[in-house]
């Protein structure tokens, strides 16, 4: 049986000091947490592009692979420039908007009703199709988020989702599941 210290390595504490030392650093950096996390996030993206397949002569040379390469490019960018940033002594300040009250606790309510929207919409764009379920997912969003404008809402919801449809499906080539309006669309 093993037992671990519980107090300083050695009885003049200089065992502590270089541990000290080196979580004083980390926390002085922390930002490097986010860079890594955005260059795992590029790498990903960019290896999920390469993997796609595409008939690019089908599509022509803006096609569904074109998204994914400039947004993993963005982020392996914007991951070496916040790195270098963080490492010059660069450091993000604290929020300190004029109408956020940063002693507010979080509105955890907001985050699980937008949490079973984006779930619901999830769930329902097998059967109803994108056009329909996007409609709700942004609709939801809205009314969650304090809208409560019961007719401008949900038209606004249905362009947007349309818009979106049309773009994804038309011009970049990527098909959405169109659901029972696939005929109509």
């Amino acid at each position: 049986m093993t037992t671990e210290p519980t107090g300083p390595a050695r009885p003049d504490g200089t065992g502590t000091a270089p541990r000290a030392a080196s979580r004083s650093w980390l926390r002085d950096h922390s930002e490097l947490g986010v860079c890594v996390l955005l260059f795992a996030l590029g790498l990903l993206v960019l290896t999920d592009a390469l993997t796609m397949s595409v008939d690019i002569a089908q599509r022509g040379p803006v096609g569904p692979r074109t998204v994914p390469f400039v947004i993993g490019g963005l982020f392996l960018l914007i991951a070496v420039l916040l790195a270098v940033d963080v490492l010059r002594g660069g450091r993000g300040e604290a929020e300190g908007g004029e109408d956020v009250d940063l002693d507010a606790p979080a509105d955890r309510r907001t985050v699980l009703l937008l949490t079973g929207v984006f779930l619901a919409a999830a769930a329902l764009i097998g059967p109803l199709g994108f056009p329909i379920s996007g409609a709700l997912l942004f609709w939801g969003s809205a009314y969650v988020l304090g809208s409560r404008h019961h007719g401008r809402d949900p038209l606004i919801a249905a362009g947007l989702s349309l818009f979106t449809y049309f773009v994804f499906d038309n011009l970049l080539g990527v098909p959405l599941p169109g659901g029972p309006l696939m005929g109509v669309l």
